[in-house]
């Protein structure tokens, strides 16, 4: 089966996962059966530690602080899933719980 990224965005939160609304986490916490629901399966998920964190590292070597693209949101998480089709990962997407951001869908190339 096909597998896809699926990045999640938001604005980076002061207290980071403590400032996420319990209606929000309610619903994330139901997203594993709308997937399996879906016929779908997560392979991957991972939430990422806050941008600070975040080091480039620059084509001559030089490593500096922070994400590399200057953006109002990070990528807050990505999820791996194989799904049958790209209509039924977009969909998947679409059920995921987003405060203020967006969520990107990318194939992934078939190993």
């Amino acid at each position: 089966m096909p597998q896809y990224a699926i990045l999640i965005y938001e604005k980076e939160l002061p207290g980071g996962v403590a400032d996420i609304p319990p209606d929000v986490m309610e619903a994330n916490m139901r997203v594993g059966e709308q997937i399996a629901a879906m016929g779908a399966k997560v392979v991957n998920e991972q939430a990422l530690q806050p941008s600070a964190t975040t080091r480039t590292i620059h084509k001559n070597g030089l490593v500096t602080d922070g994400p590399f693209i200057e953006s109002k949101e990070v990528i807050a998480g990505f999820f791996v899933v194989e799904a049958r089709d790209l209509d039924t990962a977009i969909a998947i997407g679409k059920i995921l719980p987003i405060m203020d951001g967006a969520v990107e869908v990318r194939p992934l190339l078939p190993e």
